[in-house]
């Protein structure tokens, strides 16, 4: 049997891990007998999500974390390698925003608040730069391994309103390649350095911006769905395959890249 996409036995590190797309994607890791470490903040989450994958025959352990402090983060990879003594795949999910880094349609770029700004950006970019120095050394330390960033649309396209989320999102996809080329020349080209960019997935943090309380489309949803050839919004176990691929064998050839998966929205044209 082939065994390219095997991602069998993989220590599979994945921050953001109680977010809708990250907990759906570690999911589906523990069915392809990945070892998967899930890290987050809400703990009592994170625990339930563990008692799920395991009592289907999975293995996965859950590290409450904050990815903007270096230290804590540099704890959990302690934890991590005291248990399983390497880490193969690091996919970096955790993001977010907020509302003063958002400009409302009734607002200007003067409401915008910087440090809010400076908030969504620390999150979102160094919140991915810091895990990727943690994780980054056992995988030089070993010779091999993954990692995917999670970039957006919103790196792709000026987006109205999301101000510093996209500005964020667009960093990521630059530290993508920077990554991928600072890796490969200066350690090993055994270790991959992508992204993933997520067309539109309902999760907690953009239902209310996309759809209404009666699941209606708001208007914001409505422009998304007009400039999306599917003509939906995207499953968040939509992205899984993508993600296997990824980190396994199947791309030993693919390294600074952002795919792109989005029901075509980004090559939407009039």
């Amino acid at each position: 049997m082939n065994e390219i996409f095997s991602v069998k036995d993989q220590v599979v590190v994945i921050t953001g891990g109680t977010g809708v797309l990250g907990r759906c994607i570690g999911e589906y890791l523990a069915t392809q007998g990945a070892k998967v470490v899930l890290m987050g903040r809400r703990k009592d989450e994170g625990d339930e999500i563990v008692a799920g994958i395991t009592a289907k025959g999975g293995e996965a352990m859950f590290l409450v974390t904050d990815v903007m402090d270096q230290k804590v983060v540099e704890d959990n990879c302690r934890e991590i390698l005291a248990k399983y003594g390497r880490v193969d795949a690091l996919l970096n999910a955790a993001g977010g925003n907020m509302s003063g880094a958002v400009i409302a349609p009734d607002q200007t770029f003067f409401d915008l608040k910087t440090e809010a700004f400076q908030k969504v950006l620390d999150l979102n970019l160094t919140g991915t730069v810091i895990p990727t120095q943690v994780f980054l050394r056992p995988m030089v330390e070993a010779g091999r391994g993954s990692i995917v960033n999670f970039s957006s649309m919103a790196a792709f396209r000026p987006m109205t309103r999301v101000c510093g989320y996209a500005a964020a999102k667009a960093g990521i996809s630059n530290f993508t390649a920077f990554m991928a080329n600072e890796v490969a020349t200066k350690f090993t080209s055994a270790i991959r350095v992508n992204a993933i960019a997520p067309g539109f997935f309902i999760t907690n943090q953009n239902r209310a911006l996309l759809t209404n309380p009666d699941g209606s489309l708001t208007q914001r949803g409505a422009d998304v769905i007009r400039q999306t050839p599917f003509k939906r919004f995207g499953e968040p176990e939509e992205l899984c395959g993508t993600i296997q691929y990824l980190i396994s064998d199947a791309s030993a050839f693919v390294t600074g890249t952002v795919a792109v998966v989005d029901g075509g929205f980004n090559s939407f044209a009039m």
